[in-house]
C-alpha cells in the first residue's frame, strides 16, 4: 500500500446554527443532495487516482482539493472519515511512457507517485486511508470477476490470440443513470477515453474490458482468467468494494470521468453486491490552459511541481484554485497566483498586526457556505470581510486571530 504523510488539522469549536449537513450536487439524481451518514457511522468515500505517468498538474490538483474539502467539512460536522483512492500503477499510458523514455514502467510509476505525493503533502491534503494501487489489488480484482462470471454478464471475445474478458455492461440494471448520455454519445466519448467500442466479438461496443490477456512485452499476472492484467473500471471498482463495501456515501473524481468510468464502475458495482457503488456521484469542473482542458496527452499543463520550484507558496497555489467553484471549468492564468499570493499576504497581515474583529460569525459564514455545496467563494469573501475589518481598527483580540487561524487551516486547509 503506498501512503503518504498525515496532515495535522486542527478542530474548530462547534457553534450554533447552520446547516447540520453537507450537501452536493449528484451527477446521478442531477440535484443537491445531502452526502455523508446522519447516524454514527463513518463517510465512506473513493476518490479515482492518478495513473503515473506524468506529473501532477493543477487539474489533478483542482480534484484532489475538493474532496479534500469534503474530508474537513465531514470531520468538522463531527464525523469519522474512511477514504480510499487507489493509483493506476499499471495501465496502457504508463507502459507507452516508459516505452518511449527507455525507463521500466515500475521505475517510471513510482517515481511520478512519489512527486504526486510530494505535491498533495505541500498542499496539505489529508491522505487516504487506503491509497491502493492497481498491482496490489491484482487479487481482488480477480475475486471480483469470478463473482461476476455466474451473472453471465462477464465473457470473453472469440479471439484465439487474445481472448480478453468483456463485462456486458449495458446490460446491468439502471445502466446510463450516471451520465445521461444518448447511445451515441456514450460510444464516442467511450472511442475517445481509451474504450474500444468498434472491437469484433463483443456483446455490445460499450461492454468493457476487464481482464487484458497477456501481450508480448507486456507485465501480467497469472490467473484463473488467464495471463494478463486488469482493465481500469473493474481496478476501481475492485478496490472501491473491497475497502469501503457497497453503496458508500461519494465516489468521486474530475467531471471527464462521468463517463466511461464511474457510469461502467456503477454498472459492475450493481451486478457484483446487488446494491449501487456509491450514495452520490460527484464531480470536480476542468481546469483549462491554452484555450483547452489541461491534459497530459495534448501536454498543455501547468505543474504544481513547477510553480513550487519556481518559488511560488503551496497556500497560494491552493487558495487560487479555492477561488472557483468546485464544479465550474475554468483557465487557469499566471495573474490568479498573483492575487492569491496577495490574498494570503493580507490574511497573514491579520495575524501579524495583533488587533481583530470576533471571529464567531465569520467563522459560522464559512462553516455555512462550505456546507452548502462547497461555496469556497463565498467562504473565502467571508475571511476577507473579516481580514479587511480587522485591519481597520484597533483592538486586541488575540482569541479572535487564534480562531480564525484555526478555522482558516481546519475549513479551508490554509495554514496562515
Amino acid at each position: 500500500m503506498y501512503a503518504w504523510a498525515n496532515v495535522s488539522v486542527p478542530s474548530v469549536p462547534a457553534s450554533e446554527g447552520g446547516p447540520d449537513r453537507l450537501r452536493l450536487f449528484d451527477s446521478a439524481s442531477q440535484q443537491l443532495v445531502p452526502v455523508g451518514p446522519d447516524t454514527d457511522d463513518a463517510a465512506r468515500m473513493y476518490v479515482c487516482g492518478i495513473t503515473p505517468y506524468d506529473a501532477t498538474h493543477l487539474g489533478h490538483a483542482n480534484t484532489y482539493l475538493t474532496f479534500d474539502l469534503i474530508n474537513r467539512v465531514w470531520r468538522d460536522l463531527g464525523l469519522e472519515v474512511l477514504y480510499t483512492q487507489n493509483v493506476t500503477d499499471v495501465d496502457d499510458p504508463l507502459l507507452e511512457r516508459a516505452a518511449q523514455t527507455g525507463q521500466e514502467w515500475e521505475e517510471l510509476a513510482e517515481d511520478q507517485i512519489e512527486l504526486f505525493r510530494s505535491d498533495m503533502q505541500d498542499l496539505r491534503v489529508i491522505p487516504p486511508d487506503h491509497y491502493i494501487g492497481a498491482v496490489e489489488s491484482i487479487s481482488c480484482v480477480i475475486e471480483l470477476i469470478e463473482h461476476l462470471v455466474p451473472s453471465g454478464l462477464v465473457y470473453q471475445v472469440d479471439d484465439d490470440e487474445h481472448p480478453d474478458w468483456y463485462f456486458n455492461t449495458v446490460a446491468a440494471p439502471g445502466f446510463g443513470g450516471v451520465s445521461h448520455l444518448d447511445r451515441d454519445e456514450m460510444i464516442a466519448r467511450f472511442r475517445d477515453n481509451g474504450g474500444d467500442p468498434d472491437r469484433p466479438g463483443k456483446r455490445d461496443p460499450l461492454d468493457c474490458l476487464v481482464w487484458r490477456f497477456a501481450r508480448p512485452d507486456e507485465p501480467s499476472w497469472t490467473s484463473s482468467l488467464g495471463a494478463g492484467r486488469p482493465g481500469w473500471h473493474i481496478e476501481c471498482t475492485a478496490i472501491a468494494m473491497r475497502y469501503l463495501g457497497p453503496n458508500f456515501d461519494v465516489q468521486g473524481g474530475g467531471s471527464d470521468l462521468v463517463f466511461p468510468h464511474h457510469e461502467m464502475c456503477a454498472a459492475e458495482a450493481i451486478v457484483a453486491s446487488n446494491e449501487p457503488l456509491a450514495e452520490a456521484f460527484v464531480h470536480s469542473g476542468l481546469v483549462g490552459l491554452d484555450g483547452e482542458k489541461m491534459s497530459k496527452s495534448k501536454g498543455n499543463l501547468e505543474l504544481v511541481s513547477r510553480l513550487r520550484k519556481s518559488g511560488a507558496d503551496p497556500m497560494a497555489i491552493r487558495l487560487a484554485l479555492l477561488n472557483h467553484h468546485y464544479r465550474t471549468d475554468w483557465e487557469w492564468t499566471a495573474d490568479q497566483l498573483a492575487a492569491a499570493t496577495e490574498r494570503l499576504d493580507r490574511w497573514r497581515s491579520v495575524v501579524n498586526n495583533g488587533t481583530a474583529l470576533s471571529a464567531d460569525e465569520t467563522i459560522a459564514a464559512m462553516r455555512a457556505a462550505l456546507r452548502d455545496d462547497l461555496n469556497t467563494p463565498a467562504a473565502i469573501d467571508a475571511v476577507d470581510t473579516w481580514v479587511a475589518a480587522s485591519l481597520a481598527i484597533e483592538s486586541d483580540e488575540t482569541e479572535a486571530i487564534s480562531a480564525m487561524t484555526t478555522a482558516i487551516d481546519s475549513l479551508l486547509g490554509i495554514k496562515l
